[in-house]
């Protein structure tokens, strides 16, 4: 998403995607999840093209991509309520802690980048503490997991009580403890006069409508006729590239534009049948993409900003968008499934 915008996304840390009975593997979301993934590297590439001046080509790139990180949300939800529920509290810190561990990584990385090739050296220092409150500069893309961490925690709690009718101790300290820090983090400033940054480990409402009205669509029997879907999602992508050409540009994920488009792409891919050829690969790439999201904005900055920042203004933005965020998507996913490969994937994501 551009830096102006609010957390993606992305892609997520969540279990494999199954279906409620833990017995068949979900490749429509693992699809869906690949797809998201490489729209997201889109939403940052147009971001490239946008901040060289390129406006047509950038706004027009991120609206096709801006229904993703709704969308990982969406899947968080399901597989939080419906695909892979937790059966107990140490597994929901388990899977916190299979997110947080590359988050904490990824953020060192891109601070050193900052501190090692920024235009000041001090850029990244001065970063640092400011990364255990919320998003910073340098790696502004993992927003969106602070978002996501405490989604989790909460829809993991609420699972825990309400179906499994147990008291999550730590967990429900943890969540008590989100809830009060961005008032206590403020009163803090105001007593010490210190400038602590705002604490942005917060769940938003349009987040939580994200996650559990997209479980409930992605875990739906029947969701109507697939081509119904299709014409609705290139109906919304029109409404929201007008929006942002000529309303408001970023669209916020909350907006009706954008809602429109994350859930006819949702009940369009919802329940697609991939052929059994193809789901091995689609399967490595499914969980390759929360390394994936958290590694691709080195491959943007370094392959797309120089060609968008060099390009003449003229009719060969959108192919040099194209050319180069396809670039970009197929690095990061390689990087990704070689360190999964080397058995990395619980420390790079």
């Amino acid at each position: 998403m551009p830096r102006t915008a609010p957390p993606t996304a992305v892609p997520s840390a969540e279990p494999t995607a199954r279906d409620g009975t833990a017995r068949e593997r979900r490749h429509d979301i693992d699809l869906l999840r690949v797809v998201c993934t490489a729209a997201v590297v889109l939403v940052h590439a147009s971001a490239e093209f946008l901040d060289a001046g390129h406006r047509t080509a950038g706004v027009v790139g991120d609206s096709a991509g801006r229904f993703a990180v709704p969308a990982f949300f969406a899947m968080a939800g399901w597989a939080a309520l419906a695909g892979s529920p937790v059966r107990g509290e140490t597994q929901l810190l388990t899977r916190l802690g299979r997110i947080l561990r590359p988050m904490a990584v990824w953020t060192a990385v891109y601070l050193l980048w900052r501190y090692v090739s920024g235009p000041s050296a001090d850029g990244g220092v001065e970063e640092a503490p400011r990364a255990l409150f919320g998003s910073v500069e340098a790696a502004f893309h993992l927003w969106y997991l602070y978002t996501y961490v405490p989604l989790l925690l909460l829809l993991g709690v609420a699972v825990l009580v309400v179906r499994r009718r147990a008291t999550p101790r730590r967990s429900l300290l943890l969540l008590a403890a989100f809830a009060v820090a961005p008032a206590f983090v403020g009163d803090a400033r105001t007593l010490t006069g210190l400038p602590l940054p705002a604490w942005e480990w917060k769940v938003s409402l349009s987040s939580l409508g994200y996650a559990v009205a997209g479980a409930a669509l992605l875990a739906a029997g029947r969701r109507g006729r697939r081509p119904l879907w299709l014409a609705g999602a290139a109906a919304a992508l029109v409404a929201l590239t007008l929006y942002q050409l000529t309303v408001r540009h970023p669209a916020a994920y909350g907006s009706a534009a954008v809602a429109a488009l994350t859930f006819a792409v949702l009940g369009a891919a919802g329940g697609v049948r991939v052929p059994r050829r193809a789901r091995a690969v689609l399967e490595r790439l499914s969980d390759a993409s929360f390394g994936t999201y958290l590694v691709h904005l080195l491959w943007v900055m370094l392959l797309v900003r120089p060609v968008a920042k060099g390009l003449p203004h003229g009719v060969w933005a959108p192919v040099a968008l194209t050319v180069t965020t396809a670039a970009a998507v197929v690095l990061s996913f390689a990087a990704s499934v070689l360190w999964g490969r080397l058995g990395l994937r619980r420390w790079l994501g």
